[in-house]
C-alpha cells in the first residue's frame, strides 16, 4: 500500500514538473516606450463672472475650495442702483398723482358730456391724457423692476461644480460687468502630453500609456498606472504633437502638476518574464531559475505577458516560482 502511494506521488510530481518547465524567458515584440513629461489639466475651466459692475462686498471662496453648481462666489454691490431705485420711486409717486388727477378730470368730463355741457372732442382729450398717464406709470414701474433685477444680479454664482483655482479679486475691489471673479477647474482631469514631431505618426486615439508616480523624480520599481489617449490634436505646435489622455484617479493631483508618462513610439524585440516570477529583496530584483539559482535582474517596463528584462537572463532560461 505504501509502495503504491509513493508511486502515485512520483507520478504526480512527473505530471507537475513539465508544467513548471513551461515557464521560460521569451523574446517577443513589445511597444518601444519613451518617457515624456505630461501636465495635469482640467477637462475644462469654468469662469464665474460678475453680471454687474460695482464693488465686491463679500467673497465666499478662496483658492482650493470645492464648490457646487449655483454656490455663491461673491457679492457685487453698485450704490448707483439704490439711488436709481429711489429716483424711480419718486417719479412713480408723482406719476401716480398725475394719473389720479387725469382720472378725476375724465370722470368729471363724462358727467358734463352726459348733460351736453361740453363737446365730444373735449371728452376725447381727457381720455387721451388719462391713457398717457397710465402708460407712463406702467413704464416707470417696469424701469424700477429692471433696476431691482440688476441689483439682485450682484450675486456671483458658480457656473458648475469644481475646485477653485484662482480668485484674482478681493473684498473692496471694483469690478466691471463680465469681469472674472473666480476660475474653477471641473472635477475631471486629463494628462496633456507633448511629443516630438518625429513621434507624431505613432500617436493615435485609443493608445495605452503608462503613468509614473507623482512628480518628476523617477523612483525605483515605481507603480505604473495605465491610461488611454482620448484625443490627438491635429496641429503641431512648435515641433511638438499634443495629445490628451484619460487616467483614473487624477482628482488628487494639482492642476498644472507634471508627471512622467511612457508612450509607445514603435515596436522592438525584448526579453519578457512573467511578472509573478519576479521578487524583490533589500531593494534588488531576483528571478529564480529552475535549478534553484537566484539571478539578479534589471527590469524594464511592464508589457503584455509580463515584464521586460534588461539584463541578467537570456532567451529560453527556465524560471520557476520563488
Amino acid at each position: 500500500m505504501i509502495r503504491n502511494t509513493v508511486a502515485a506521488l512520483l507520478l504526480l510530481a512527473g505530471v507537475l514538473q513539465p508544467a513548471a518547465a513551461q515557464q521560460a524567458v521569451t523574446r517577443q515584440q513589445v511597444d518601444d516606450r519613451k518617457a515624456v513629461i505630461a501636465t495635469v489639466e482640467p477637462v475644462r475651466e469654468l469662469r464665474a463672472r460678475a453680471r454687474i459692475g460695482g464693488t465686491i462686498v463679500a467673497l465666499a471662496v478662496r483658492e482650493g475650495d470645492q464648490v457646487a453648481a449655483g454656490d455663491r462666489i461673491a457679492l457685487v454691490v453698485d450704490p448707483k442702483l439704490a439711488l436709481q431705485i429711489q429716483a424711480l420711486e419718486s417719479r412713480i409717486q408723482a406719476q401716480s398723482a398725475a394719473r389720479e388727477q387725469a382720472q378725476i378730470d375724465f370722470n368729471r368730463m363724462q358727467q358734463l358730456r352726459a348733460s351736453g355741457t361740453v363737446p365730444q372732442a373735449q371728452l376725447d382729450q381727457t381720455r387721451t391724457r388719462l391713457d398717457v398717464a397710465e402708460r407712463t406709470l406702467q413704464a416707470l414701474r417696469s424701469d424700477r423692476e429692471v433696476v431691482e433685477q440688476q441689483s439682485t444680479e450682484g450675486a456671483v454664482l458658480a457656473p458648475g461644480a469644481g475646485r477653485v483655482l484662482k480668485v484674482p479679486v478681493s473684498i473692496g475691489s471694483v469690478v466691471l460687468a463680465g469681469e472674472t471673479i473666480a476660475t474653477l477647474a471641473a472635477d475631471n482631469y486629463i494628462l496633456r502630453l507633448q511629443l516630438p514631431e518625429r513621434h507624431a505618426r505613432f500617436m493615435k486615439a485609443g493608445d495605452t500609456i503608462l503613468v509614473g508616480a507623482r512628480g518628476l523624480q523617477q523612483q525605483d520599481q515605481e507603480t505604473l498606472r495605465r491610461g488611454r489617449v482620448r484625443l490627438v490634436y491635429p496641429q503641431i505646435d512648435q515641433g511638438r504633437v499634443i495629445a490628451d489622455a484619460e487616467v483614473d484617479g487624477l482628482g488628487d493631483f494639482f492642476a498644472g502638476e507634471r508627471t512622467r508618462v511612457y508612450v509607445a513610439t514603435g515596436k522592438r524585440d525584448a526579453l519578457v518574464v512573467p511578472a509573478d516570477l519576479v521578487y524583490r529583496r533589500y531593494g534588488v530584483s531576483y528571478v529564480r531559475l529552475r535549478d534553484g539559482t537566484e539571478v539578479v535582474v534589471q527590469l524594464g517596463l511592464p508589457v503584455d505577458g509580463g515584464i521586460e528584462v534588461l539584463s541578467g537572463l537570456n532567451e529560453g532560461d527556465p524560471v520557476a516560482r520563488p
